[in-house]
């Protein structure tokens, strides 16, 4: 009996199965071929697709393996989103005028923010010990030429842009009639302390509707969410919260006209415009405002409770409420240094990239400004991976000044405590590292006030309390951390900054940039 010899199909078998599956019907008709020449030609067309946008993200990992990843890491406050705005200057001068209008929701922010934090001090005023104030201690005999309250019960309510229809529209005009305070003689047998009392009480009548406002900026600025990793619950900002703020307040194809009856804010000042009704009144409050507001800010009791530290106001607020008139005037727009003294915190992390053309190749670099809370600080981790460079940022004036997450730690050691998890970073072990130690200019106020650094920072010990020598031992912490955590000998750049002074932290910058790239040429083995 013969038996057949079975072979394994070859590839050029017609009992291939990979044939069989693929070989047409053998009774199809002329529509079903059709139909399956278009689902062939489809599949064809999904699959040349696919190809290509595979090549394509080959092509950007190819291209982001050549561009600069660098870090601004450091505590909440410390200057890193202020750096951040330098680089735009520096490097997107463009991006940060675009976004102009937009800062000056958060400016007016600030200014509430600080007038609230006033009024809350003045709240329990009567209740701070004030036998001690050289203040108070004048004669019991009434003061001449001090101002003195009068009468409120007839007098226009500083909200009335809020909750009049079309006050938008007359507000201009009501500015100089109104009379705040009247000058008057005073009251036969008042002393000086019932007097600033009186007036104190009269302002913070005139001025709490105002906390209504800074109340609805916040919920806006952070759409409504309340923000973890702060522990008094502040107000943050995401990503691209910049161009959702021009976008809702319609500005943006008005900006720069001219030709509508005014300059800048003035020119949007009708409601028909398609206006952000919220930063309008709120503009319309302050510029009504802004005569209450000065003499709240210039008040001698205010001055004094600075002075004795019983009131202690955000670092940014004295560069506004200096400047009152220019903020709350009604052609106000932003100036590049208030864009650079706005403080808004900022939740997450923000990317901005910038082209940068060094000794003439062009290099893409990504910045990556991490929220610096301690309820964000796991967000960091993801982004150590590939990292060419960071830039840690420790606000070396705020040696007086405990986290607000926990009000035991003192915030120069929680600097440290992070420059040391950084440091000793396994992730980060050839990562190149630059160190600002910022706000140089508040430290040297601080110090020509008297304020001791020995009182807050024990070690310091009897040390001169002079901005070098306590400029020399902050520094000298810092190098101490990283040379025991140094395996690699890398080298650190260590920079004194000011990172709201342009000229002087640009040309930083432009140093700092230099130094990366030459890092960055090494890794990549083209020097």
């Amino acid at each position: 009996m013969l038996r057949a010899q079975h072979r394994t199909p070859s590839i050029y078998s017609q009992d291939d199965p990979l044939t069989l599956a693929l070989r047409p019907p053998p009774q199809e008709t002329d529509a079903e071929r059709r139909a399956r020449l278009q689902r062939e030609a489809n599949a064809k067309r999904i699959s040349e697709k696919i190809d290509e946008e595979l090549r394509q993200e080959r092509e950007k990992l190819k291209k982001r393996k050549s561009d600069v990843k660098l870090l601004l890491l450091g505590q909440s406050e410390s200057g890193k989103s202020t750096l951040q705005k330098q680089f735009q200057l520096m490097y997107s001068p463009g991006s940060l005028e675009s976004e102009r209008i937009s800062w000056r929701i958060v400016i007016y922010f600030n200014v509430l923010r600080s007038v609230k934090q006033i009024l809350s001090t003045l709240e329990v005023w009567g209740d701070i010990d004030d036998e001690n104030d050289p203040l108070l201690q004048e004669e019991d005999s009434p003061v001449p030429g001090l101002r003195t309250p009068v009468s409120i019960a007839n007098q226009p309510s500083p909200t009335a842009s809020l909750l009049t229809p079309g006050s938008r529209r007359t507000s201009q005009t009501t500015r100089s009639s109104h009379t705040v305070v009247a000058e008057s003689s005073p009251k036969a047998g008042e002393t000086t302390k019932e007097k600033y009392k009186a007036e104190i009480s009269y302002l913070r009548i005139r001025l709490t509707l105002l906390l209504g406002a800074e109340e609805h900026l916040a919920h806006r600025l952070n759409g409504g969410v309340p923000a973890a990793g702060s522990g008094k619950g502040g107000v943050y900002v995401r990503s691209g919260w910049q161009a959702r703020a021009v976008e809702n307040s319609s500005l943006k194809a008005q900006w720069g006209d001219k030709d509508r009856g005014g300059s800048g804010r003035g020119s949007f000042a009708t409601e028909d415009e398609g206006m952000d009704d919220l930063v309008e009144d709120v503009a319309t409050m302050l510029d009504y405002s802004e005569k209450d507001i000065q003499q709240l800010w210039s008040h001698p009791i205010v001055k004094s409770l600075i002075a004795t530290r019983k009131l202690r106001l955000e670092e940014w607020s004295e560069f506004f409420l200096n400047d009152l008139v220019r903020i709350t005037s009604r052609n106000y727009v932003p100036s590049t240094d208030d864009i650079l003294h706005a403080r808004i915190q900022t939740m997450g992390v923000a990317e901005h990239f910038f082209d940068v053309n060094i000794h003439g190749k062009a290099v893409t670099w990504h910045l990556f400004d991490v929220g610096g809370a301690r309820g964000q600080r796991h967000s960091w981790v993801p982004y150590f991976d590939d990292a060419n460079a960071i830039i840690f940022v420790a606000p070396i004036s705020a040696f007086d000044q405990y986290l607000d997450e926990d009000s035991r730690t003192n915030r120069i050691d929680d600097s440290l405590q992070l420059f040391t998890q950084i440091c000793s970073n396994p992730l980060l072990k050839n990562v190149h590292l630059v160190l600002f130690l910022n706000k140089i200019d508040l430290l040297k106020k601080k110090i020509d006030k008297g304020m001791k650094v020995q009182r807050y920072i024990t070690s310091f010990g009897n040390r001169p309390n002079d901005f070098e020598s306590v400029v020399n031992y902050f520094r000298a912490h810092f190098l101490q951390v990283h040379r025991r955590n140094n395996e690699n000998k890398r080298v650190l750049y260590t920079h004194l900054t000011s990172v709201v002074d342009t000229k002087t932290t640009q040309s930083i910058i432009g140093n700092v940039r230099d130094s990366i790239f030459r890092g960055y040429l090494q890794s990549a083995a083209l020097v």
